[in-house]
């Protein structure tokens, strides 16, 4: 197939950024469990985005973008640098005090479904019949999966009920910063720049958050949470998050959400091995089905158009 005639989601510049995108934040998921130990969830993703915003505004100064937005390009810095470096990060963070990092990424996959119907919504984008079918199936492997934690829960019943629920307030928060990314007011600032404003603004607002709520900045100086911090804001974040709203630019949110059918197989991986997850017959179904739902979304030729 000649590059004239293939589709941009078959492209080497696509493909070789999703991969990329899907590998570190396959592994994200089980750093971010390590910050929950001593430091509260709201000053640990400070500390992300402190990280990643002053490393982006390091690289957008080194592009020489300009950060001359006008009001409306820093009002619309400030609203997805609410949507997904606040809220989306927050409900994360506490998710994880409640059910395994594995669990967490399992349930994020549905990021497919609020990204296409808030593109069709807010962008035009029609559904196809392949990729309403597949989300169905994925809703009832993470209905499975919900109630087998429900059944094995350490700390309580509610647990799992309050983790799956953080874990949607998160999803529907990056969707919305997602489908931001796939506006043309988006393409109308510079990528990296415009990132490091939200990144910071976010930084800030995080911090306000954490104040108001526990008090004073609390530092673990661990070396593993020092490496973390810097995983996290670095590669998590600087560097994943210009690679995935690229994508999202360029195929749209529905298919850039795609790269929530294998973080979840390599987040629960991770999570068998350094978290001790035991795979349950009625998980094993849950896991199966909701990546199968997924899969049968991605394989649709005309997921939105």
């Amino acid at each position: 197939m000649s590059d004239a005639i293939r589709p941009n989601s078959t492209r080497a510049a696509i493909l070789i950024p999703f991969a990329i995108v899907t590998v570190i934040w396959g592994s994200t998921w089980l750093v971010i469990r390590d910050q929950l130990n001593i430091v509260p969830p709201s000053w640990s993703v400070t500390y992300r985005f402190l990280t990643a915003g002053i490393a982006m505004l390091i690289w957008a100064l080194i592009k020489r973008e300009r950060f001359d937005f006008g009001a409306r390009g820093w009002g619309f810095a400030a609203a997805l640098g609410t949507g997904q470096f606040v809220l989306n990060f927050n409900f994360v963070y506490r998710a994880e005090q409640h059910i395994t990092s594995g669990l967490v990424a399992v349930v994020f996959a549905l990021l497919l479904v609020p990204n296409a119907a808030f593109g069709r919504i807010f962008l035009g984008q029609r559904l196809g019949r392949q990729l309403i079918l597949g989300s169905g199936v994925a809703i009832a492997g993470v209905v499975l999966l919900f109630i087998n934690e429900a059944r094995n829960a350490p700390h309580g019943s509610g647990a799992p009920i309050i983790g799956i629920a953080l874990t949607c307030c998160a999803v529907l928060a990056a969707s919305s910063a997602n489908v931001m990314q796939a506006t043309e007011l988006a393409r109308r600032y510079p990528m990296i720049a415009t990132l490091a404003a939200a990144m910071l603004i976010g930084a800030g607002l995080d911090a306000i958050w954490a104040w108001a709520t526990v008090g004073p900045p609390v530092f673990e100086w661990r070396a593993g949470y020092i490496a973390g911090v810097l995983y996290l804001g670095l590669a998590g974040s600087a560097l994943a998050f210009p690679l995935y709203f690229t994508v999202i630019r360029a195929i749209g949110p529905a298919k850039a959400a795609y790269s929530s059918v294998t973080v979840p197989v390599i987040a629960m991986l991770l999570s068998t091995v350094f978290e001790g997850y035991r795979w349950s017959p009625l998980a094993i179904g849950g896991g199966l089905l909701a990546a199968v739902g997924l899969v049968i979304a991605l394989t649709a030729r005309r997921p939105a158009r």
